[in-house]
């Protein structure tokens, strides 16, 4: 069929390969298969609707069987059955307002992402995550290691043995509990063939040979970006269309692998500019009103607007149904007066569906307060970092503002 092992990619399909090619080549899908009736799928396919029917019942056990086996639910790995309490497990990002932003911390058994631009410490907090996600948990257990599959820069071990070496709740450990970067299997991929053949076939097996807790990829998006921005528009549309396709599976084949070896997959992705449509007018009459208005040298060292002219809206449409209206409160960027910088994270729509969580990494510019002369470029003096959960299953909206030093991450005080 044309997604079954996409769906259930451990279905056993020798007993029916009489009649899933003839599926195949009528378009039939898994949804199509468990929703509609088998005479008319039987038809549709010029099978006998006595194997349709068969079919359909071994799809529809299987997964109730990995629904039921599925860590996080109501039975653990070993079939043993826990308590609501018992049954959530986490991360932690080595610093308590973040843990409690993010509902205690990276949820195992899901997929998470943290987006945000060049800079904004993405890097920086999947690295802490390689640590901590060695920390023993309260019952005591055995150290798991971790998984970083890099798409661009390879790992930063010089990194990693900084914030080992700085981060007191790490540096202070008996030798036999600290987390080591022996624990840290990585591997550089350069292709989405590669990275597809590897997620499906190499990862499982160096789950289990490793007891890994972890996965990371950094980034999502480096080898999608290579291989479906070629060509010229008239292969767009397709490659638009093939290119969903392929997240889809991927989004799929991860959320797999976190649910059925209880781990926590955390990816990072990236940004585009979003760029929001103006008036001439209003753009017209913001700029006569400010020229006339400017005083002469210094300049104050924030630009004001004139209290008499509304900002222009950040808007192209007053359709509440399209995407450009939706976007701000599911990409992290848009939904802030504050912020005009608009991000876009990179992969889309089709993608976001994919995701547990989305965590935005922002970053704001700190200028020097002082005067300044006309045409002066005001001096960069840092930047103002926060960590926005944008959507989450199991805790609600919130931003921390946090800073990156020798130890990893940590928040700052307002």
């Amino acid at each position: 069929m044309t997604n079954l092992l996409t769906v259930l990619p451990d279905f056993d399909v020798a007993d029916f390969s009489h009649i899933i090619p003839s599926l195949e080549r009528a378009l039939v899908s898994t949804a199509d298969l468990l929703s509609l009736d088998a005479l008319d799928v039987a038809k549709r396919a010029q099978v006998p609707p006595g194997e349709v029917k068969k079919l359909a019942q071994a799809v529809l056990d299987a997964l109730h069987a990995e629904l039921a086996q599925q860590p996080g639910r109501d039975q653990d790995l070993d079939g043993s059955r826990r308590g609501l309490a018992d049954r959530w497990t986490t991360i932690s990002t080595l610093d308590h307002a973040l843990d409690f932003a993010l509902g205690g911390g990276v949820a195992r058994g899901h997929l998470t992402e943290i987006v945000g631009e060049s800079a904004a410490g993405k890097t920086q907090f999947l690295l802490t995550l390689l640590l901590s996600s060695q920390l023993r948990d309260s019952e005591g257990g055995p150290q798991r290691s971790a998984l970083y599959i890099s798409t661009e820069a390879p790992l930063q071990t010089t990194r990693l043995t900084q914030i080992l070496k700085n981060h007191p709740q790490l540096s202070s450990l008996p030798p036999g509990q600290k987390p080591s970067l022996s624990r840290v299997q990585s591997t550089h991929i350069h292709d989405v063939e590669a990275q597809e053949h590897i997620l499906r076939y190499q990862v499982p097996v160096a789950i289990q040979r490793h007891n890994v807790g972890l996965l990371v990829i950094d980034s999502i998006a480096a080898n999608y970006r290579a291989e479906f921005d070629k060509g010229g528009k008239s292969k767009s549309v397709e490659a638009l269309a093939k290119r969903s396709q392929h997240l889809a599976q991927i989004g799929a084949l991860l959320r797999n692998l976190a649910q059925t070896h209880n781990i926590a997959v955390v990816v990072a992705n990236q940004v585009a500019d979003r760029f929001t449509t103006i008036e001439p007018s209003t753009f017209t009459a913001t700029s006569q009103s400010t020229q006339a208005t400017r005083p002469a040298s210094p300049m104050p060292s924030v630009p004001q607007q004139l209290p008499s002219q509304p900002a222009p809206s950040m808007l192209s449409t007053d359709d509440p149904f399209a995407i450009d209206h939706q976007q701000r409160f599911f990409t992290g960027w848009g939904d802030d007066p504050a912020i005009t910088n608009l991000k876009t994270p990179s992969l889309g729509l089709t993608w976001t569906n994919q995701l547990s969580t989305r965590v935005a990494l922002l970053k704001e510019p700190i200028y020097e307060e002082k005067a300044y002369n006309a045409g002066d470029e005001r001096n960069l003096i840092g930047w103002k970092r926060s960590c926005k959960v944008v959507f989450s299953a199991w805790c609600g909206e919130s931003k921390t503002d946090f800073e990156i030093w020798e130890g990893g991450i940590r928040t700052t005080s307002n």
